[in-house]
């Protein structure tokens, strides 16, 4: 397995087959890598689901998000596609299922048709992020943690709807402070702040993360399998300017194991 560190963020690995689930080894090199770079590329995957569902497990105990659509056959992953539709999705930059006490760590997309323009995924590096963020935001932050809440599915009763996260934590296993928050409507209170200062803070971080110079664009080809860190980045799909049929099948994999306090969750 070869890795190309990419800029501002991400890895591009050759070398590598997912016919098979990797050995333990490579599976803890491409836990390093995504901790480090926040998103791996694994490109020229002719896999099915059954080979797909099996890497994530590499990775930890499937997740999947109640009140999306699961994959015909396969209860753990489900389908993000534009197929049908008369108006493009929304996306907006994101952390998959931060409204729950113990997020997934990883989440992973399979390309299964790709289209003829556009459609691309933008991640952000939050790492960079907090490095750079103005020393008065920072102030602002530090210290303080943010309400998580689910917003555009409904998880059923007795599922978790909200959670609290630190704004800067440590990464389990990089151990570098990185800047953890998701899309502003998720942002519903910071310790200490009311609404109004809220969502002002909230709106100065989500521009700072992605402002153009913190993210990867990923323009998909056929076989292309992405994993990222939900620790480390935001991600975004680009539905502008998409032509033709977009679609992805995506997993996600519990990973780090239990949260440890003031880092993951609390």
């Amino acid at each position: 397995m070869d890795a190309q560190v990419l800029e501002p963020l991400g890895a591009r690995v050759t070398g590598l087959s997912l016919d098979a689930p990797p050995d333990d080894a490579t599976a803890e090199a491409i836990v390093g890598l995504l901790a480090d770079h926040g998103v791996v590329v694994v490109p020229a995957q002719d896999i099915d689901d059954t080979a797909f569902a099996a890497f994530l497990r590499c990775f930890g105990d499937p997740v999947f998000t109640v009140g999306e659509t699961p994959v015909p056959g396969f209860d753990d992953l489900n389908v993000i596609s534009n197929v049908g539709r008369t108006t493009p999705p929304r996306s907006t930059f994101h952390v998959d299922t931060s409204y729950v006490s113990s997020p997934p760590a990883y989440t992973a997309l399979r390309a299964v048709t790709i289209p003829e323009a556009g459609g691309q995924t933008v991640f952000s590096n939050q790492y960079r992020a907090l490095d750079t963020l103005p020393a008065d935001l920072r102030a602002r932050i530090e210290g303080r943690r943010m309400r998580h809440v689910v917003t555009g599915v409904d998880p059923g009763d007795g599922q978790e709807k909200e959670a609290w996260h630190p704004l800067v934590r440590p990464h389990p296993v990089s151990g570098r402070e990185t800047l953890y928050l998701t899309t502003p409507a998720r942002c519903a209170e910071i310790e200490g702040m009311d609404a109004d200062e809220t969502a002002e803070t909230v709106a100065a971080l989500h521009a700072h993360s992605t402002a153009p110079e913190n993210c990867l664009r990923h323009t998909w080809a056929p076989g292309d399998v992405v994993m990222w860190d939900n620790g480390t980045v935001l991600h975004a799909a680009d539905h502008s300017g998409v032509v033709g049929d977009r679609v992805m099948h995506r997993g996600m994999a519990t990973g780090y194991g239990d949260p440890v306090s003031g880092t993951l969750s609390e």
